[in-house]
Parts: structure tokens; sequence; C-alpha cells
């Protein structure tokens, strides 16, 4: 088992995130599916916990096959998922991922957010106070990103917002910018199969890291798209592109039982 705590600063607040967080992910998530890869959302509804209170809960089936490393794509079928489970009681947000074919392997990933830069070192002592840990401060705006994933309008350092006037990020921005936020997540990776764990754990957190780092520059390089939305705006925008997004992913299943538009349509209905 390897744990983490990554800090992701942000120039929002939490009440801003709460609506870009889901614009954010809804379009990503519609991006990055193509050829039959990506996320298929399998359902998508309010949920209510006695403990945390009324929240949203998702499940969605992550295909990324193409996305392995060799070593690993020569033991896993050539259809292979990871099953994302996420209950949302925002600002507090919980995210299992499992994989049926690899029964030892999984992710559990904590998130709290709070209005400061980062500077809260207590955030998660009532989840895991003696809990060995690296923490990890992600700079959105000047740490190293895999080239592949490089865009100009996403680079932070150019940026700035027409609707909110913010932007761009300086060297050390995070210890001057107002309003500034943190994403506080605690990630445990379980790979427990020996002579693989280490390895497999450590790949898993140097990805999820290069995902946080995508996702949390994307929430504000696409400020300007969401500012304006309201939570029922960006439902609505949820509900289509993931009506969207399981279409190109069914549509290229490398599978004789594709299901007709219809049946996409009506699925996708029922489960957002």
């Amino acid at each position: 088992m390897l744990v983490k705590e990554f800090r992701i600063c942000m120039p929002l607040t939490v009440e801003e995130y709460r609506i870009g967080q889901l614009y954010m992910i809804s379009k990503h998530s519609h991006e990055q599916s193509d050829r039959g890869e990506g996320v298929e959302v399998v359902q998508n509804e309010p949920y209510d916990d006695p403990i945390h209170g009324k929240g949203q809960y998702t499940e969605k089936r992550v295909y990324l096959n193409s996305k392995l490393p060799s070593w690993a794509r020569a033991v896993v079928p050539r259809i292979f998922y990871v099953t994302e489970k996420a209950w949302n009681y925002y600002p507090y947000t919980i995210t299992e991922y499992t994989c049926s074919f690899l029964p030892k392997f999984s992710i559990h990933i904590e998130t709290k957010y709070e209005d400061n830069n980062g500077s809260n070192d207590n955030i998660f002592d009532s989840e895991a106070k003696d809990v060995e840990r690296d923490v990890c401060f992600i700079d959105i705006a000047y740490d190293e990103i895999p080239e592949r994933y490089y865009k100009d309008s996403e680079d932070l350092r150019y940026f700035k917002s027409e609707k909110t006037q913010r932007g761009m990020l300086k060297e050390g921005w995070r210890e001057a910018q107002k309003p500034i936020m943190c994403s506080y997540k605690l990630v445990t990776v379980k790979f427990e199969v020996w002579g693989l764990q280490t390895r497999v754990e450590q790949f898993v957190h140097k990805v999820i890291r290069d995902i946080l780092m995508i996702g949390h520059r994307q929430a504000f390089a696409w400020v300007d798209e969401w500012y304006d939305m309201s939570m029922d705006d960006v439902r609505n925008y949820e509900k289509n592109m993931h009506e969207q997004t399981n279409i190109k992913v069914w549509f290229d299943q490398p599978s004789t039982n594709t299901p007709s538009t219809n049946e996409i349509q009506s699925d996708g209905n029922t489960s957002t």
C-alpha cells in the first residue's frame, strides 16, 4: 500500500469550484473518450448518506488499455476497464477505483476543499492521522506537464480570464493570489501482488498526479465557459456530455453486441 497526500491550489473559491469541478470532469471525460476508450457513465443520481448528508453518486467505467505501459498490456484483456465509484458530498468527496480482472488492485481517494493555499496540515487527522504519507504540492502553472497533454490555451502562465480578470499566474503565485483554494487529496493505492507491488503502485501514483495536474489546470483554463452557470445549468451540461460520451465509447467498442442509438440514449437518460 502506498499513500500520498496531494495539494492542488487554484485561483478560485471553493464555492466557485463547485460548478467548475462538474463542468471540467464532464468536458474532460468527453475529450478523452475516443476509439472505444474513455469514460462510460453507468449511473449518476442523487444520494443521501446518514453521515455526510445529501450528495451525488456516480459510477463509471474507464476504458484505458492503450494507456497502459507495455508490460501491463501484455497481461490484461484487450477490453480492459476500471470501475470508478464516487460519492460527492461537496466540499468532501470519496472516489474508489477497482478492476474485476485485478482483484488485489484498488485506489481510494478522499478529497476535501478549503479556501486556503494548502496550509492545513491537519485536514485529514480524523481519517488518517497516523498514516505515513508523502505530501506533494502540485503547481498547476509551473509544474512539468506531459508533452502530449500540453495546450497553449491551457498554459496558466499566459492565460487570463476575461470574466474574472484572474491570471496570468506568476512564479510564486500561491503566496499572493486572492482568492485561492486548495484541493486536498488523500490517495491510497493497493496492488498486493508479490514482485509487482512497488512498481505498480508507484506507476499508478504517477498517473494520478498527471491526471490531477491536467484536470485542475483545465478547471481554471475553462473558467470563462462555466463561470456564469448555475447548478441546474451545469447538471444539464453534465447530462448532455454523459450521453454524448457514452455514444463515443460504446460505438467504438470491439464487440458484436454494440447497442443501438436508441438503446444508448435510453440508458443514458435513466442513468443520469
